[in-house]
């Protein structure tokens, strides 16, 4: 196996404002560390890449750099396994993997991020059809900031997200 320590860092958006695109259709497991370099969450996926911009849109104030082991064919007992030796080996669990492995691994519920103003508009809406649209625009104010932040760390490629999914209140990747 190779231990996460042996693997260089890999910087989530390189100097081109590109993610590491080397990833893209990969199968593999990969640790995501904050800009100290702390380790955050461990994961594996069948497509790395993907599952980086997922992440990034998800937690970009948590995402900075990368470790990536790639295997040549899917096998979900040897992505848990290296999965699992990395986290034996970081001696403790990435609160990503923990207390906040909603935060990474599911969509974004805007309702928790709603302003005291959206929050009673959301209250007096007379019929589902205004709450669903006080939650479109809790939706694209928050994916607004996330953009936003994301241009400001020079990310030149603008996720998508899935626009049917604003409507309950959600943020994810197309």
């Amino acid at each position: 196996m190779t231990s996460l320590a042996s693997l260089d860092f890999v910087p989530y958006i390189d100097s081109r404002g590109q993610l590491p695109e080397q990833f893209q259709g990969k199968v593999g497991v990969y640790a995501v560390f904050d800009q100290n370099r702390v380790l955050q969450y461990i994961g594996y996926s069948r497509d790395v890449f993907l599952s980086l911009k997922q992440h990034l849109v998800r937690q970009p104030q948590l995402c900075f750099w990368v470790k990536v082991k790639t295997i040549d064919r899917p096998s979900r007992t040897i992505l848990e396994s290296i999965r699992d030796e990395w986290i034996a080996e970081n001696s403790s669990l990435p609160s990503g993997n923990d207390s906040e492995d909603t935060k990474w691994n599911q969509p974004i519920d805007v309702r928790v991020m709603m302003s005291a103003d959206e929050q009673s508009r959301y209250a007096a809406a007379i019929d589902d059809l205004t709450q669903t649209k006080v939650l479109k625009q809790v939706a694209r104010r928050v994916e607004a900031e996330i953009l936003e932040l994301l241009r400001a760390r020079g990310l030149q490629d603008e996720p998508r997200f899935n626009p049917k999914l604003k409507e309950a209140g959600l943020l994810d990747l197309k």
